[in-house]
């Protein structure tokens, strides 16, 4: 049974899941799609490798071709009692929440950026149909979506998918940007996500991805380099809000964004993510939905975990540079 621990110095939940440590990885020495020990449990004819379908979208001749379930090693459960206890200093409870996988596509080798944008648009519908089933349930008060792609990332299969983990609090570090976005409000009267993205098009400099209704930055003060924003033009602070019409136009955008970071970085490997208001929260002025895209060309040091600073060696001017040129960064 996972558990879930508070920090008594931070404040921040801390999750232990040691059953996670029990999932398959392709990424280890003589596992992969080569025969040699190693089953995919996501590509079609091996369904009963996974728990029960959640939701699916049928393809042809009785196939499917997006599947929704429940993680066979979760970092949460829905059967754990809510609520917490304490210790002596110390706050824990059961690890309670849901932990579904996305598995966006049948075949085990094609990348997001590769799919179809209506096959795209798809997965983004999905995100948001089961975000809207799972604020049903009262105990869960935050849904993280995203995508963890390459051996960098944390990936531990290559099949395309997806992860959406729903928890009885907001995260910490969601809590401190919602918090940054309302003193922003609070001083200037306006969404700071919203001002960003009216810098962003007159500055023209970081863009790497625009249509009507989206805009793909490098921002600003970039953590990492290469690092990829997506806003919507329109302020909404809930992603599952999104109207479905606006799942096309997103596809769009991320298919760009991903492509462009596909053809300049060698062997890509990145963090999506999508951050979101409390699912349980109404509707806010001063924070807005978005997409983080982070590629993994280094990773996070000393220096970053001691002080909370990133050295980014990649300006995001320069980063856009690259990607709207199409050439290949040499690292």
């Amino acid at each position: 049974m996972p558990e879930i621990r508070k920090d008594p110095v931070f404040g921040r939940w801390v999750i232990i899941a040691s059953e996670r440590g029990l999932r398959p990885n392709e990424f280890r020495p003589g596992a992969g799609p080569d025969g040699k020990g190693y089953l995919c449990p996501f590509c079609p004819g091996n369904e009963d490798m996974t728990p029960p379908v959640i939701y699916s979208l049928p393809g042809e001749r009785g196939s499917w071709r997006l599947r929704v379930v429940r993680n066979k090693y979760p970092a949460l459960v829905s059967d754990a009692a809510a609520g917490n206890s304490r210790s002596g200093i110390y706050d824990r409870m059961d690890g309670m929440g849901f932990h579904e996988v996305v598995i966006e596509t049948p075949e085990h080798g094609r990348l997001l950026e590769e799919m179809p944008a209506e096959a795209v648009a798809d997965v983004l519908k999905t995100f948001v149909l089961r975000v809207k089933e799972i604020r049903k349930d009262p105990r869960i008060k935050y849904v993280m979506i995203f995508k963890n792609h390459g051996r960098n990332a944390g990936a531990s299969l290559l099949h395309p998918h997806s992860q959406i983990i729903s928890m009885p609090m907001a995260p910490l570090r969601v809590m401190q940007e919602i918090e940054g976005a309302a003193e922003y409000h609070m001083e200037r009267g306006t969404c700071v996500f919203c001002d960003i993205v009216k810098e962003e098009k007159e500055f023209k400099g970081r863009v790497v991805a625009e249509n009507a209704d989206f805009l793909a930055v490098t921002p600003y003060a970039s953590r990492f380099s290469f690092e990829t924003w997506i806003l919507p033009k329109v302020h909404e602070s809930h992603f599952e809000e999104m109207p479905e019409r606006l799942a096309g136009p997103l596809a769009e955008v991320v298919k760009i964004a991903l492509s462009k970071l596909a053809v300049s970085l060698t062997d890509l490997s990145y963090n999506l993510i999508i951050h979101s208001m409390p699912v349980q929260e109404p509707s806010a002025g001063h924070y807005h939905w978005h997409i983080e895209i982070m590629p993994k060309l280094t990773h996070v040091a000393g220096f970053e975990w001691g002080t909370g600073f990133y050295i980014n060696t990649v300006s995001p001017e320069d980063a856009a540079e690259i990607l709207n040129s199409g050439k290949k960064y040499k690292v």
